[in-house]
């Protein structure tokens, strides 16, 4: 784990923003809440929380944020998506793409919205996650999962053969709520994600 002191960002729309700030406090880094475009300038990373995909895309949408963190994302600023975040990131099938898409079409993951189930059907697993020696207590509520990917995204986790955990380049996902768990080995990876790209050349 770095020693530096990053400002994180978290999208502060609608959702599961306190319990990530809360986990960004505990390993020493600075949680951002970020509203509008300008906030969003001065933080080294976002993370896009658990929540409705729609409303937050609503939202985004009223505070000019969606082309601002497409361009957060092109320059290679790392980008965490849990759940509802990796809803957004996602891409729509070719056939669908319109205007009135709801996706920030960043990652090359085609997803399928509440994959597994209503809030009823939320549920817990342990997780063998790509790198990582002992199990993810994993936390699934109203979760979506990968349908499929593109060459250059990396399967971390899966879970009754659905993709359920992956990274590409700046970009890492996950279907479930890692803020909802005591365990950091994703925050930790999102961070050393964050140390490696902040390290590079401009």
């Amino acid at each position: 784990m770095s020693e530096n002191n990053y400002r994180v960002g978290i999208l502060s729309m609608q959702g599961a923003t306190e319990e990530h700030a809360r986990h960004l406090h505990d390993v020493g880094h600075e949680p951002i809440l970020i509203k509008n475009k300008e906030t969003l300038d001065n933080v080294d990373a976002l993370i896009i929380p658990g929540g409705e995909s729609t409303a937050i895309w609503r939202l985004m949408k009223k505070n000019d944020l969606i082309e601002a963190i497409q361009q957060f994302a092109q320059r290679k600023k790392p980008i965490f998506g849990t759940c509802a975040g990796l809803v957004l990131l996602g891409k729509d099938q070719a056939e669908a793409e319109t205007k009135d898409t709801t996706k920030l079409q960043l990652m090359n993951i085609q997803v399928q919205r509440n994959g597994f189930g209503r809030q009823k059907d939320s549920f817990e697993a342990d997780l063998d996650v790509k790198g990582m020696e002992e199990p993810y207590p994993a936390v699934f509520i109203r979760a979506p999962y990968i349908e499929s990917v593109g060459e250059n995204v990396e399967i971390l986790a899966t879970y009754d053969d659905k993709i359920v955990a992956a990274r590409e380049d700046n970009l890492l996902v996950a279907a479930f709520h890692p803020e909802l768990t005591d365990d950091n080995r994703f925050l930790d990876l999102f961070l050393s994600m964050v140390e490696e790209k902040t390290a590079l050349p401009i």
